[in-house]
């Protein structure tokens, strides 16, 4: 193929790609938007294919390995639950930083197979952008390892902190720096190596002061990681459907986190250098055996819902763990048949992933224009007959607003406790991801429901 054709048919799946993102911004387009996307990867590939032209004895390799990893996507694909989607974008962050490395190494230890020039005499703009590629590609990979760790439980959730901890991030960010601008005089591979190893501790130092509670900006930012390596690597390669592709993820998943810090009241620049999260939440006091809480029965929240003229429901995830949101739309029917105003309200980071709350209640075809973000509904809450809190523990927590010391101090949280009255639905009262007790539980308007969120909400379903 030639490189006037090649280059039209990247521009149109580069086109794709964007309608692609512009079809996952609203969950009436996802499904659309996700066509797009597909339809934009297979030009991509096909091209790719149509353009490198003989891979001589590789190409069966070329075959069978895209034949495992396609099944392997399709299958995971497949069996995956929503409740496991966090740490699955995490994980597959990871790989893509790992293909980045793999390119740029590749590229550094066979530079004529790419058009580079030869071993110790590599084109200067080439190594600047493979050294990038391969540092950000290394950062991306062990970080999003943690990341997924720490989603999975298999390691605390919480900040892992150590004195002089942001000194060394600083040293060994220079250190990265000097090294890029070393290699690209010497081209010795111990430096390329050294950088690489270096470029790994530091996606994991990025990762481990960050809590719980801040994981969805996590997500997002090694979502924009992702990208500029495989940008990076697409300069090396003269691919342009990678440099768009990269781009296009990098600077989406950038915008993403600015926009979630700023709703969070976060810092975006200390997100990016891995630095927030880190907050001593040994100050914060746990006071759940101190307090008396008041629980109740599904007979109780049936009641108090019939009776009441209007109800917010505020999902969290929990309802993801129990896979609630089905039996949370009957009872909302139900609710409706009775003549009660019945919204949603989504807090921007409910779950652990940007949307996880919109996707679960559009599963469960609950109209979009039931469904409100933080700063549409906020103000509702005080109006309210009844807030149906189904397993949303650190974004309904009202410490937020009173205590300097918690680690999710100045992050905006909904209003729940304005509510005339609150149902908490959960299993018991132990603290939620960020590791802190909810003062809502002890409320005087708050009714808790121990129970799992679908088996409670069932039993509400009865009642009714």
């Amino acid at each position: 193929m030639s490189a006037n054709l090649s280059a039209i048919f990247y521009l149109i799946s580069g086109i794709l790609f964007i309608l692609a993102l512009r079809g996952l911004s609203s969950p009436e387009t996802s499904r659309q938007g996700n066509y797009f996307g597909i339809a934009g990867m297979a030009i991509s590939i096909i091209v790719t294919f149509l353009t490198v032209g003989n891979f001589g004895s590789g190409f069966i390799y070329v075959l069978i390995f895209l034949l495992i990893g396609g099944s392997l996507g399709a299958f995971i694909a497949f069996r995956i639950p929503m409740t496991a989607m966090p740490e699955l974008v995490a994980g597959f962050h990871s790989l893509v930083g790992l293909a980045a490395v793999f390119v740029a190494i590749s590229a550094f230890l066979k530079p004529e197979a790419f058009n580079l020039g030869i071993v110790g005499d590599i084109k200067l703009a080439s190594l600047i952008e493979m050294s990038l590629g391969a540092a950000i590609g290394a950062i991306t990979f062990s970080g999003s390892i943690i990341a997924f760790l720490k989603l999975r439980g298999i390691m605390s959730g919480s900040p892992i902190t150590f004195k002089g901890q942001h000194i060394i991030n600083l040293i060994l960010g220079l250190t990265i720096i000097f090294l890029i601008y070393y290699l690209c005089i010497s081209q010795s591979s111990n430096i390329f190596w050294s950088l690489v190893l270096i470029s790994f501790v530091v996606g994991v130092l990025l990762i481990i002061p960050i809590g719980g509670a801040d994981m969805p900006v996590v997500i997002s930012m090694l979502n924009s990681y992702s990208g500029w390596a495989a940008a990076g690597i697409g300069f090396t390669l003269e691919n342009t459907a990678l440099i768009i592709t990269g781009a296009l993820v990098g600077s989406s998943g950038a915008i993403l986190s600015y926009i979630m810090c700023k709703g969070m009241n976060r810092s975006f620049f200390n997100v990016i250098l891995g630095g927030w999260g880190a907050t001593d939440q040994s100050s914060t006091t746990n006071t759940k055996e101190q307090k008396p809480v008041k629980s109740g029965n599904a007979d109780d929240a049936a009641f108090l819902m019939k009776n009441a003229s209007s109800v917010i429901i505020v999902p969290g995830y929990g309802m993801a763990v129990a896979q609630a949101q089905h039996a949370l739309r009957e009872m909302v029917d139900l609710l409706k048949k009775n003549g009660v105003k019945v919204t949603y309200a989504i807090h921007p980071v409910a779950g652990r992933m940007p949307g996880h709350m919109n996707v679960l209640l559009a599963e469960a075809n609950v109209p979009y224009d039931e469904v409100f973000e933080l700063e549409e509904i906020n103000n509702d809450f005080a109006n309210c007959d009844v807030a149906y809190v189904i397993g949303a523990n650190d974004v309904t927590n009202p410490i937020a607003k009173s205590d300097p010391q918690s680690p999710i101090y100045g992050m905006p949280v909904l209003d729940v406790e304005k509510s005339k009255s609150v149902l908490f639905v959960k299993r018991s009262l132990s603290p939620g991801y960020a590791g802190i007790d909810n003062d809502l539980f002890y409320r005087d308007n708050t009714l808790m429901l121990f129970a799992d969120a679908k088996k409670m909400t069932e039993e509400i379903v009865k009642s009714l």
